[in-house]
C-alpha cells in the first residue's frame, strides 16, 4: 500500500470523527469549526501540492511561499481548536452552565 492510498483512507476516520462530534452537540463551536479547518487544509494542500509539482517540478515542501501558505491555514486551524477548549475550560471553572460560546447545535 502507497502513501497516498494511506493519506485517502485517513480521512474516513477523520470524516467520522467530525460527523460524531457535530451529532454529539457537545464539542464547543469555535474547535469544531477549527476541525472542520483542519479538513479545509487538507482540501487546499493537495491542489497546491499538485501546482507545485506542475509548476515548479518540486514538492510542496519545497516551494517556500506555497508551503508557507498552507501552514499557515493549518496553524489558524489549530488555534481555534485551542480558543475554543480554553474557553470551555474557563467556563466549567466558573462553575457556569451556559456554554462559552455556545456548542454546536
Amino acid at each position: 500500500m502507497n502513501k497516498e492510498t494511506i493519506f485517502a483512507l485517513s480521512l474516513f476516520p477523520y470524516l467520522a470523527f467530525l460527523w460524531f462530534m457535530t451529532k454529539s452537540k457537545r464539542m464547543p463551536k469555535l474547535a469544531l469549526f477549527g476541525f472542520y479547518g483542519t479538513l479545509v487544509f487538507v482540501a487546499l494542500t493537495i491542489p497546491a501540492g499538485i501546482y507545485a509539482l506542475k509548476a515548479y517540478g518540486d514538492t510542496l515542501a519545497n516551494v517556500d511561499w506555497l508551503h508557507g501558505g498552507a501552514e499557515a491555514f493549518l496553524t489558524l486551524a489549530n488555534i481555534l481548536v485551542v480558543l475554543g477548549f480554553k474557553a470551555e475550560i474557563d467556563r466549567l471553572k466558573q462553575g457556569s452552565t451556559t456554554p462559552a460560546d455556545r456548542t454546536v447545535e
